[in-house]
């Protein structure tokens, strides 16, 4: 159990760590001039591309990980279903993760304030998927399990 929690919060404070190296990146390509106008069909295709991803991901994955987690926790094998649960959750933060990264060099590039509300609506999706043992525990329905 500890293992597995240690491995999903290196995934979820990973994710915030590339977001920061991201917001650097970006900060990086503002000031060499490397924008793209928000007005150009490049522009308008990024910001539907990055705003659909986001409106489509976030409530896409947490459904996803909440259905799946009901069918783990029927599951008998505590450890298939502490192995199940850990990629899962994984799966879940990469998946909200690319939009928070994806927004944050965004609002860099284009300059558009709705990019980084984007951004921000995908970290908290992150942060709703802070792991916690408590958390795990009562989402597969654990009674007894292996440290």
């Amino acid at each position: 159990m500890k293992k597995v929690l240690k491995n999903i919060q290196l995934a979820y404070y990973a994710v915030y760590i590339a977001a920061i190296a991201a917001a650097v990146s970006g900060y990086a390509l503002m000031n060499a001039n490397l924008r793209i106008d928000p007005q150009s069909e490049v522009g308008i295709a990024l910001n539907s591309v990055l705003i659909v991803l986001i409106i489509g991901s976030v409530p896409l994955a947490l459904w996803l990980f909440s259905r799946n987690t009901k069918k783990w926790a029927k599951l008998t094998d505590v450890h298939e279903k502490l192995a199940k649960y850990q990629k899962g959750s994984i799966i879940r933060l990469l998946v909200l993760g690319v939009g928070l990264v994806l927004g944050v060099v965004f609002y860099y590039v284009l300059g558009l304030q709705s990019m980084i509300f984007a951004a921000g609506i995908s970290a908290i999706g992150v942060f709703f998927c802070k792991p916690a043992e408590v958390k795990v525990v009562a989402e597969l329905e654990l009674e007894e399990y292996p440290e």
